[in-house]
């Protein structure tokens, strides 16, 4: 693969490891995330990749009651009582010959920013859509980061044994509202009960499915297109208006170019059922075979080639209390590369410090396994004794510092009142082990007296989640006041150029969490009314990327 063979010396060693053994691991390995609208059954098809993968034996529906099988990736209490996604985790397994990272976003669109740091650390993107529904907000919204970070998408249109939309029209409204060019992959005979199988266009085979018993894979029946025995299985309508809709796209033009998907401009199109598994397990194959091998990171020194001898990664994650017995902290590191080894000794970018790495863990959702190794493409948990911060960079050798991860501006704003003061001690521990892991902002007053945080978030789910988490993983029942602001914005250049612009009016003045100021402004009229006053002070509404400074604690 030349993105990965590129500018290597052959003789290099890695952790006595051959650059042809290197290669050889990168080239198995394939990583993405999931993308969708909260509903659109992201969980679901997370599920059900496992099962294909040989993970798990039965998956588990979403809402799962009595004896049935609860969702391997949603591990949070909350997660399990309500049904829904609303933290990261990493979910590591093989494939035939290929290693797979699939990262577990956020369903919820509260937990964007947590979504967008996993993003940091994916190759690729699945964007799941529903075939009634089409593109909703929140998966426009993700679209975006991934077009930012110039991400490769690949799309799975869901729920297709339901009524939905034309096929033809959820395509089109892919080109016109994201500018990105759809080519299917397989194309529906049928839909809604009607729905029968695919057609794959590149071999023009008929993949039918029976309806798998609940949580189990579906049977697939594999036929050639003009096997006589296909009008014995499917109605001739259905079979003649796929086919008639499947020769309009070849009319169209568009062609299958991998550059265009490795450049996110061109998405590959699948259609499918994750419910009831019809279509998974061809998805899977053909984005095993088109997806992008994990790919050189943006460093300070410029690109890193994950064939570079030594071993290099970052931090995109942090999680608290993931095991609630052992009220444990991991940091999620991507390997970017190198061969990353048990017990090696790494150095710290930010500290300077030397740490060694002695149990490191592959993720499962909630289960854990020692790693002896890892390779680029990668995600590995360490434990973090409160030395890791998001986006610092682990390495070997000569000194590398990936790009960091910009946090962006809050919409709600709440005081976190601690009732209790006899349990200050852990109600400072869970803040601080909570604004490590990114799982909402903190802020602080600017007068040193008010020693109470103020918890900033993207929606209000944030703040409920941070509660829930304090009382049950550290004992300690709190009370939330809102502020009366909507809007926050960092000042380019620190406290020395809030200084020269004197007094402002109609907005608040609070500190992050390191120290640099940020005004909170109660609707985007008063900010724009303050940039009309003030046309000197540039404000900022994602915060600086840090770099070599501690945080505030509480």
């Amino acid at each position: 693969m030349s993105s990965v063979s590129a500018n290597v010396n052959s003789a290099s060693k890695a952790e006595g490891t051959s650059v042809e053994e290197l290669a050889q691991a990168v080239d198995r390995r394939r990583n993405f995330a999931i993308i969708s609208h909260p509903d659109a059954g992201k969980t679901t098809l997370t599920e059900k990749l496992l099962l294909y993968g040989g993970a798990i034996q039965q998956a588990g529906a979403v809402k799962a009651r009595g004896e049935q099988r609860k969702v391997t990736s949603d591990w949070m209490e909350l997660e399990k009582q309500r049904g829904i996604s609303i933290t990261s985790t990493v979910l590591q397994f093989d494939y035939g010959t290929n290693t797979i990272n699939l990262l577990d976003t956020p369903g919820h669109q509260d937990f964007s920013e947590d979504t967008y740091r996993t993003l940091a650390a994916a190759d690729n993107a699945v964007m799941l859509e529903d075939a009634a529904k089409g593109l909703e907000p929140q998966t426009r919204k993700l679209f975006e980061v991934c077009r930012m970070r110039e991400i490769p998408i690949f799309t799975f249109i869901n729920k297709m044994d339901r009524p939905g939309r034309e096929p033809l029209s959820l395509l089109d409204e892919i080109e016109a509202e994201l500018g990105l060019t759809p080519w299917a992959v397989n194309w529906p005979i049928g839909s809604g009960e009607q729905f029968r199988g695919v057609i794959d266009r590149r071999t023009r085979r008929v993949i039918l499915f029976s309806r798998a018993e609940r949580g189990r894979q579906s049977e697939e029946q594999v036929l050639a297109l003009d096997d006589p025995q296909l009008k014995e299985l499917v109605e001739d309508d259905l079979l003649e208006q796929a086919v008639e809709e499947m020769d309009l796209l070849e009319a169209a033009g568009a062609e299958l170019d991998l550059e265009m998907v490795h450049a996110g401009e061109l998405t590959p199109v699948f259609f499918g059922s994750a419910m009831t598994n019809f279509g998974v397990r061809p998805f899977l194959d053909a984005f095993l075979e088109m997806a992008q091998r994990p790919i050189a990171r943006s460093g300070s020194e410029g690109p890193i080639d994950p064939l570079r001898p030594d071993f290099s990664g970052f931090v995109f994650k942090l999680q608290a209390n993931m095991d609630p017995r052992h009220r444990d902290r991991v940091a999620f590191v991507r390997v970017c590369s190198g061969r990353f080894e048990k017990d090696m000794n790494v150095r710290h970018a930010r500290t300077g410090k030397t740490i060694r790495l002695s149990r490191p863990q592959k993720l499962f959702g909630q289960e854990r396994a020692v790693v002896e190794d890892a390779y680029p493409g990668d995600v590995i948990g360490l434990n973090n004794p409160g030395m890791f911060a998001i986006g610092d960079t682990l390495y070997t050798g000569t000194k590398v510092e990936f790009e960091g991860i910009p946090c962006f501006s809050p919409e709600i704003f709440s005081w976190l009142r601690n009732p209790n003061p006899s349990a200050f001690k852990n109600f400072r521990k869970g803040v601080n082990e909570l604004r490590e892991e990114g799982a909402v902002q903190i802020l602080y007053d600017t007068d040193q007296s008010r020693r109470d945080p103020i918890l900033a978030a993207v929606g209000q789910l944030q703040l409920e989640v941070v509660q829930h988490r304090l009382e049950n993983e550290y004992g300690v029942e709190t009370r939330l006041e809102p502020l009366g602001y909507q809007v926050a914005r960092w000042v380019n250049g620190g406290w020395a150029a809030l200084d020269k612009v004197g007094r402002i009016f109609n907005c608040k003045t609070v500190q992050d969490a390191w120290s640099r100021p940020v005004l909170l402004f109660k609707n985007t009229w008063n900010l724009n009314q303050l940039q009309e006053e003030h046309v000197d002070l540039e404000l900022s509404s994602v915060a600086p990327v840090v770099s070599g400074v501690e945080p505030i604690s509480l």
